[in-house]
Formats: structure tokens, sequence, C-alpha cells
């Protein structure tokens, strides 16, 4: 609980009223920001150098911009006139020219609202959400589409470079796609966007792999075939295997391989191909993993709190070759989960995401085989599991030739820019208090007279959630980070 010193009824009915008003103040704050830049907003118009009429027409603004109107790809809406797009203001014999809506992105989707993100299913490009210019002109350009510059050449004659770095630092033994010679948009379509959790979709493809990839590559050709020792990979999706802009490693080989994958034992597992059929030594996928991961099969049978998911094959969520990331996943170590746990699929409809069960992996902080902990956490108990991260005593250990940190004992790895990347937040706590503010508990309150009896059951799942939010912060219930929410637990802030 917070404590606050017992207040005459006077003073409470103040504070009272203060802790309204510093509810409200936010909002305030907002409106007279807006009201403030409704009032200004001309001011900010930039002068315009010659004077003009106000219901000037095309005619007159071309005589100085009419290299806006000429180049090998003009935009349309230049032939509906200058003022479609542009307001003149006069006042006392200043010109000042703006746009006709507060901003640039609302200027471009009131003609292109098929392009609004706010309306669009799946991934989004980042910069067509917020900043259409960014990677368009709005008036004309040498390039398709109006793009400022070309999807293809080194870095600083290709757009996509200005943001990308793929295939800028290919290791000195590694490999680079020679497709990304031809241009970005031979394999992407920037505004391309689907279902979630599809490739083809999520990176803008053109179409999905291998279809793709079998526009420059026949699976005829012998010494394709050779490489795959002549087993059936027309079918496959090559992404599994291949990274599609640089590898470390030749051949574009992924990151993660797996051991018999990688030392080119494929006899460990396969059989010759028969009648364009994959053959496997053994009479299932089960059996062949469990003669190298008896282990993981042992915990799978033995495990106090089991995971089903885990009792069918292992392909069904691994692939046996390759991967973008560590253990293997099929597709990605969130989507892998999302295909059986739907619910949790609605969770990642909402604003806020933790990173660990959206972005890096459920496997974080869930045991995918089985575990002896509740909901297969990966420790004894909820604050165990957060303090992993989050806690002062954090300890992550760095792997310094992998590039990688481990955590819970080495069981989970995370890239070595994991903490800095997303901003973790390591919380100040002390005996078990100190967030969110000084003296707060974060774990069990004890009655002082009898420590075997508990006063107030907390843990971190008593304010935050663990997957997702509408609200910053991850607060339950989807609510705002402010007073009313504290007054949920703290029902009189005016006693002691």
């Amino acid at each position: 609980m917070l404590w606050l010193p017992m207040l005459p009824a006077s003073r409470s009915r103040a504070f009272s009223k203060r802790a309204k008003f510093a509810q409200a103040l936010p909002r305030l704050l907002q409106l007279l920001a807006l009201v403030f830049v409704i009032a200004i907003a001309p001011a900010l118009a930039k002068e315009h150098p010659v004077p003009l009429e106000k219901n000037v027409d095309s005619a007159k603004c071309l005589e100085c911009h009419e290299d806006k109107s000429k180049g090998k790809a003009v935009h349309s809406a230049i032939a509906t006139g200058c003022l479609s797009c542009h307001e003149v203001r006069v006042n006392k014999d200043i010109t000042r020219i703006k746009l006709i809506t507060s901003t640039p992105q609302a200027l471009c989707l009131s003609c292109h609202a098929e392009k609004d993100a706010a309306t669009i299913k799946g991934t989004v490009h980042p910069p067509a959400v917020r900043d259409c210019i960014k990677c368009h002109d709005p008036h004309t350009s040498d390039n398709k589409n109006q793009l400022l510059k070309a999807t293809s050449g080194d870095k600083g004659k290709n757009l996509c470079l200005d943001c990308h770095k793929q295939a800028l630092n290919v290791p000195e033994k590694g490999s680079r796609h020679a497709a990304l010679d031809m241009g970005c948009d031979t394999c992407h379509t920037t505004h391309k966007t689907g279902e979630t959790g599809k490739a083809e979709f999520d990176f803008h493809l053109t179409k999905s792999a291998p279809a793709l990839c079998l526009d420059c590559h026949d699976v005829k050709d012998a010494s394709l075939q050779k490489a795959h020792h002549d087993q059936p990979f027309a079918t496959a999706d090559c992404t599994s295997c291949h990274d599609p802009h640089q590898s470390a490693a030749p051949k574009l080989m992924r990151q993660f391989l797996h051991p018999p994958f990688a030392d080119k034992s494929c006899d460990l597992c396969h059989a010759p191909a028969k009648d364009g059929k994959v053959v496997l030594t053994q009479t299932d996928v089960k059996s062949i993993c469990v003669t190298c991961h008896s282990d993981q099969a042992g915990k799978i049978d033995k495990a106090k709190v089991p995971h089903p998911g885990a009792a069918g094959d292992c392909t069904d969520c691994h692939n046996p070759h390759a991967s973008r990331q560590p253990g293997l996943p099929k597709t990605t170590a969130v989507e892998i989960c999302l295909g059986c746990h739907t619910d949790q699929a609605e969770q990642a409809k909402k604003h806020v995401l933790h990173q660990p069960a959206f972005k890096q992996g459920c496997a974080t902080c869930h045991e995918p085989h089985g575990s002896e902990n509740d909901h297969l956490l990966r420790a004894k108990d909820v604050n165990g599991l957060c303090l992993e991260c989050h806690g002062p005593d954090s300890q992550p250990k760095k792997l310094e030739a992998e590039h990688l940190f481990t955590i819970f004992n080495g069981s989970v790895k995370l890239p070595e820019d994991y903490f800095t990347k997303n901003k973790v937040v390591v919380l100040p706590l002390k005996y078990g208090r100190g967030h969110p503010i000084e003296g707060h508990p974060v774990s069990d309150v004890v009655d002082p007279t009898d420590i075997t009896k508990v006063r107030a059951k907390i843990n971190c799942l008593s304010c935050h959630q663990p997957h997702s939010s509408a609200q910053p912060d991850l607060l339950i219930k989807d609510q705002a980070n402010n007073l009313a929410f504290c007054s949920s637990c703290h029902k009189d802030l005016t006693r002691r």
C-alpha cells in the first residue's frame, strides 16, 4: 500500500481537488497545445518571395515552378492544379503558401486512402505509416512511382539502402545474393500487405517462396540438384535454409544450422529420394530426432507440466535444416506458437506489445518442451521470471564468439544488442520494494506482527500484463497510467 498521512477534512477536500486537477492536466495541456498550433499555423507557413493574389491559378505558379511539372514520373495531382494541394494565404501584403491539410501524410491519404495504415491489416512498411515524402517526391521524379532515388545501386544511390543495411557489410568468407544488383523491387513490392505471419506480406514480396526463387533458379539445373544431394526441393521454402540477402557463410546459408545439415551428413536422416519424394532413414520423424535429442524426449515425457504441442513430430515446430533464429523454429519464434495459441494471437492485435512475447519469441519466458512450473514458465514464480531481465541483480552472460547473451542459466540466447536496442528497464529494487516509486512493494507484503501471514499478495502481474496492452506500461485491464489506476488498490489516498 502507498501510505499517506491523515489530513483534516478541509485539507482532504483540497487534496482531492488537486488530485482531480492533476488527473485532468495532461488533457488540458493537449488542448492548449492544439489551440496554439492552430493559432500560429499561418505564421509557420513559409513566406512566398513574390506577392500573389489569393485566387492565383496554376499557370502563374508554373511561371517559376515549371520544373515541378516535368520529369519521367509526374504526380497525377499536378494535372488537377497546384491549389488542389496548396493554399495561398495573403495577409497585409505578405503571401504565404501552405498545404491544405495539417500534415503531408494527411494530404496524401486524401487521394490514396487505400494506403492508410490504420485501415490495413498486416505489416505496413514503417515510412508508409506516417511519412510518404520520405520515399516519394510529391511533384516529379526521374524514378518510377516518383521515388526520390532508384531502388537499385549502391548506398547513396539506392533509396532502400538509406534505411536498410542488407548486403552492405558481407564478411570476407560470406556470400551475397546476386539478385540485389537487379534492384530491391525485383523481389519486393513495398506497399504489399496481407495476413500477418505470411512472409509474402510481412516482407512485402512480389510472390511467396519458392515461386519467387524459381523465377531465377531452375530446379532442373544439374548443379543445383547436386548441391541439394539429389533430394527434392522444388516445393521447399528456400528462405528456411538460405538468407535472401547476405550471409556470413557460403551459399547464403542461414545463421543457425542443424549440425547434421551443416556437416553435410544428410544420410543420417535421409535415404535416397524415391519417385521425387523424400525418404527417411527411419519410419517417422520423431524416431530420427530422439537418436540425438534423447534429453529433450525425456523432458517431454517426464515434465510435471507437459506441453501438448511437443508430443507430436519435432518438425511440427522445428526446421530440420536451418533457421533465422536459435532453436530452429519452422517459421519464427513467435508465429510458431501462435498457430496453436490463437488466444495470444488476439493479444498481438493490441497497441503495446511486450517485446519478448511478440518479437523475440515465446520461448524467452516459456519452456517449449515441458516445465516444472505453471504455464511452462522458466522460473518458479512470476517475479523470478520478470526480474531475470528487469531485476537489479540481472546478469546476462555474454558469449563473445557467438555475439549473443544468455539468460536463465544459458537456456535462452538473445542477440548481443538485445538489452540496449530494446531499452530494457532495470528496476531499482531493494528488499522487494522500489517500483513504481520508492518504497512501493513488488512482492507479497507480510504482517509485521506475524511474518508467517501475508497481508497483501503482490507480484508483477498485480499491475502489469505479460503479453500486451492497449496502453503504455502494459498495465492490467488496459488501463492508463494515472491516479485512477492507483486508486483501484489504494481506495483512499488521503488516509494512512
